[in-house]
């Protein structure tokens, strides 16, 4: 780790995060939320809500795909992704669904400010993400997609998302410096 020069668990707290959460709606794996947080981590974001049925850490198959990210990941549960709306949205945050849904945006396509405080509601692996969260949403992006599947699996989605996101974000610094 040293080499790498990573964080230790106690530096990665105090650290300064994307203004990102990503709010996860009734995920049935335990693998793909510990993929999740650590792909959360990765990227630095904010917190993971885990909202419905969704697993909760601690548990030994969360863990065996976070790899500790549980512990440098903040994140909370919710009885249900509205509740986490609700909340995420007193505290500033817009809330987008990731979902194929009639005028979502293509992902390439959103722009994201990164001081703006955002959320991304994840949904259910088979389901997506309820009709009355997506009511919620105040718009909804998506992942193109050429192929004969019509979805991704949860946490690749969700490291395609955070990566284009902090492809923008690396690329105005860039501009900038130039």
């Amino acid at each position: 780790m040293d080499a790498l020069s990573r964080l230790t668990v106690e530096e990665y707290k105090t650290a300064p995060k994307h203004p990102v959460v990503l709010v996860l709606e009734n995920i049935r794996s335990m693998l793909n939320v510990g993929s999740v947080f650590r792909t959360g981590d990765a990227f630095r974001i904010e917190a993971i809500c885990l909202c419905g049925y969704t697993p909760q850490p601690p548990h030994r198959e969360i863990n065996k795909t976070a790899l500790g990210a549980t512990e440098s990941v903040s994140w909370q549960y919710f009885m249900d992704a509205r509740a986490a709306i609700h909340q995420l949205r007193e505290q500033g945050y817009r809330i987008w669904a990731l979902e194929q849904a009639e005028e979502s945006v293509s992902l390439e396509q959103l722009t994201w400010n990164s001081n703006q405080k955002i959320a991304f509601v994840l949904g259910n692996e088979a389901e997506g993400v309820e009709a009355e969260t997506l009511a919620l949403c105040d718009a909804c992006v998506e992942i193109p997609q050429f192929g004969i599947k019509h979805s991704l699996n949860i946490s690749v989605a969700a490291g395609v998302l955070l990566w284009q996101l902090m492809q923008q974000k690396l690329h105005s610094i860039t501009m900038e410096q130039i």
